[in-house]
């Protein structure tokens, strides 16, 4: 996400924003934030259609661009009241994520059980259906081939 996108999601002013994670630096490594560069900027503002090709879309300097982690990672470094609201939503939603995969992970341990059980109650039922063909002794004189 753009710094500009957290900074509605967190109610702060985009430079408010950078400002904090500037002062936190070491809590964003590389792979929770990284800024876009000239190029990519460009890129970017070329997928838009514009009237002014010297417009700059509002943008002032490259801006930051944060992956999920480092989105959260945001909301840790702001003292904005909607920002601790955020972080509040974030934890239960992971809290009830976790606890649902738990759920699902039980669900699925006793379906496994489950079909070991018709698997193994089937195989008998089959043994069952089909009664052992005995050896049958032959009626009448028997020649010994000896």
């Amino acid at each position: 996400m753009l710094d500009s996108d957290l900074d509605e999601l967190y109610g702060v002013e985009t430079r408010t924003l950078n400002q904090a994670v500037a002062r936190n630096i070491q809590r964003f490594p590389d792979d929770f934030m990284f800024q876009l560069s000239k190029d990519e900027l460009e890129n970017w503002r070329s997928q838009f259609v514009i009237s002014n090709p010297d417009s700059k879309m509002g943008l002032r300097r490259q801006p930051y661009v944060f992956t999920e982690h480092g989105a959260l990672m945001v909301s840790s470094v702001l003292r904005s009241q909607q920002a601790v609201e955020v972080s509040l939503l974030v934890v239960r939603a992971f809290v009830r994520i976790r606890e649902m995969l738990a759920v699902h992970e039980d669900l699925a341990r006793k379906v496994e059980e489950h079909d070991r059980q018709i698997s193994s109650l089937y195989a008998h039922v089959e043994r069952l259906l089909r009664p052992e063909e005995k050896p049958k002794h032959p009626i009448g004189y028997i020649k010994d081939r000896d």
